[in-house]
C-alpha cells in the first residue's frame, strides 16, 4: 500500500516537474555548441530565446494549474491560460517573421542612404559646375531689368579705361621728357604709367561729366549756367585736344606721310583733325552709353544713390535671386525626409521581435498573479508598447473594475435594512 502511494506521489511529482526533463536538451539543441558556425549562429539568432521562453511558460503553467484549486472563476482562469500560450505561439511567429522584416529595413534604409549620398555628391558637383553659369545669367538678367542703367555705367566706365589706356601709350614719352627737361632726371616708363594712368583716367572721366552738366543746363534752360558749363567745356576741349589728341594725331603723321608725297600737316592742321576726332568719339560714346551711365556715376560720387536717376519709364522689377538647382536640392530633401521617417520604423522593428516574447513571457507571470493579462500581443508598432506609468495606471484601474460589482452588490442590501427600519419607527 504503502509503494503504491510512493508511486502516485512520483507520478504526481513528474507531472509536476515535467519541464525539468525538456530544458536541458531543448538548451543544449538551440545553444548548439557542437555545430557549425553558421548553423550555431542561426540556432541561437532564432530559437534560443523562444526555448527560454518555452521553459518558463511550462514552469509558470505548472504554478498556474496548482493555483486553480483556490481560485474562485476556475473558468474564466483556464480559458485566459489557454489564451496565454496563444500569444505566446503568436510572439514566437512575430519574432521570426519580425527578424526578416528588420533585415528588409535595414538593407531598404542602406540602399537608400547610399542614393543620397550620390544624390547629394552629384549635385554639389552640379552647383560648382553650374555656378558660373547661372551666376552670369542672373547678373544679365538684373542688368537688362533693373531700374538703374548698369549696363550703361560699365560701358562708360570701360570706355574711359580704354582711352586712358591708349593715351597712357601715347603720351608717356612726353611726359618723360617734360619730367626730364625740369627735374634733369630720367623716370622709368613703368613707374610714370600708374600715377599718369589714374590722372588720365580722372581726365577723361571728368570730360564725360562736364559734358553731362551742359546737357543737364540746357534742359533746364538756365542761361547762366548754360554759358558757364560751354566755356568750361572749351577749356576742356582745348586741354584735351592740345595735349592728348594731338599727340595721338601726330602718331598718325608717319603713315600718313607713307602714303602721300611732300605731306606737311601742320599746327592747325593737327589741331583741327585732334578737334574732330574729339567730336566724333564724345558724341559716339555719348549717344551710345554715356548719356545714361554718366548721371548715375555722378549721382554716386555725390552722395545721392542711385535713385535720383532718371530711368525709362517702365514698371520696376524685382532683381531675380540666384536660386541653385531646385529639382536636385528638393530630392536630396525628400529622402532626408525619407530616411527619418524610416528611423522610427528601423528601430521598431529592431526592437519587436524580442519584446514579443517577453510580453508574452510577462503575461504569464501576470496571469499567475493577478489572473489577467499585461499586453496585447502581438505588437504592430513600437507605439504598442505602453511606458511603466501607462501600465501601471491599468493595473489599478483593472482592480477598481473588478471591486466595484462586490460594492454594487451591497449596496441594495443596505437600502433594505434602511428601509426596514424606517418602517419599524413609523409603526411605532
Amino acid at each position: 500500500m504503502q509503494n503504491g502511494n510512493n508511486e502516485v506521489v512520483n507520478a504526481v511529482v513528474s507531472i509536476l516537474t515535467f519541464p525539468h526533463y525538456l530544458q536541458a536538451p531543448l538548451l543544449a539543441y538551440a545553444w548548439a555548441a557542437s555545430d557549425p558556425f553558421w548553423i550555431m549562429s542561426a540556432k541561437r539568432l532564432f530559437l534560443l530565446l523562444p526555448v527560454l521562453a518555452f521553459i518558463i511558460a511550462c514552469w509558470l503553467t505548472i504554478a498556474c494549474v496548482v493555483s486553480i484549486i483556490v481560485r474562485g472563476n476556475r473558468s474564466a482562469f483556464v480559458n485566459a491560460m489557454f489564451i496565454t500560450w496563444l500569444d505566446l505561439g503568436k510572439s514566437f511567429v512575430a519574432f521570426w517573421g519580425g527578424i526578416f522584416r528588420f533585415v528588409f529595413h535595414l538593407a531598404v534604409v542602406m540602399l537608400e542612404l547610399v542614393k543620397i549620398v550620390l544624390v547629394s555628391i552629384w549635385a554639389v558637383v552640379l552647383e560648382f559646375i553650374a555656378m558660373p553659369f547661372r551666376l552670369l545669367g542672373n547678373a544679365g538678367h538684373n542688368l537688362m531689368y533693373s531700374n538703374v542703367p548698369w549696363l550703361a555705367v560699365i560701358m562708360t566706365l570701360l570706355w574711359c579705361v580704354v582711352e586712358t589706356a591708349i593715351f597712357t601709350y601715347v603720351t608717356t614719352p612726353l611726359v618723360m621728357d617734360t619730367f626730364a627737361n625740369i627735374t634733369g632726371e630720367y623716370f622709368t616708363e613703368a613707374f610714370l604709367r600708374i600715377p599718369l594712368f589714374v590722372f588720365l583716367f580722372i581726365v577723361v572721366l571728368g570730360s564725360y561729366a562736364v559734358l553731362a552738366t551742359m546737357v543737364e543746363a540746357i534742359k533746364s534752360k538756365d542761361v547762366g549756367s548754360i554759358i558757364g558749363v560751354t566755356v568750361i567745356e572749351l577749356v576742356v576741349l582745348s586741354v584735351e585736344v592740345v595735349f592728348l589728341y594731338r599727340e595721338f594725331v601726330d602718331s598718325l603723321v608717319p603713315w600718313l606721310a607713307q602714303h602721300s608725297e611732300n605731306f606737311e600737316l601742320g599746327i592747325w592742321g593737327t589741331l583741327v583733325i585732334s578737334t574732330v576726332v574729339w567730336f566724333g568719339i564724345r558724341s559716339m560714346s555719348w549717344f551710345l552709353f554715356a548719356s545714361h551711365g554718366t548721371p548715375t556715376i555722378l549721382s554716386i560720387i555725390r552722395g545721392r544713390g542711385t535713385g535720383t536717376v532718371e530711368t525709362r519709364d517702365r514698371a520696376p522689377q524685382q532683381p531675380r535671386p540666384a536660386r541653385s538647382q531646385s529639382s536636385f536640392l528638393a530630392q536630396v530633401k525628400e529622402d532626408m525626409a525619407w530616411f527619418e521617417r524610416q528611423g522610427e520604423a528601423l528601430l521598431g522593428s529592431f526592437i519587436l521581435p524580442p519584446l514579443q516574447i517577453f510580453a508574452a513571457v510577462v503575461n504569464f507571470c501576470t496571469l499567475l498573479i493577478s489572473s489577467r493579462h499585461l499586453f496585447e500581443i502581438p505588437f504592430k508598432s513600437i507605439r504598442d508598447i505602453k511606458n511603466a506609468a501607462t501600465l501601471l495606471s491599468n493595473g489599478e484601474h483593472a482592480e477598481h473594475v473588478e471591486e466595484r460589482p462586490q460594492t454594487n452588490a451591497r449596496q441594495p442590501r443596505r437600502e433594505e435594512r434602511f428601509s426596514m427600519v424606517e418602517s419599524e419607527l413609523y409603526q411605532r
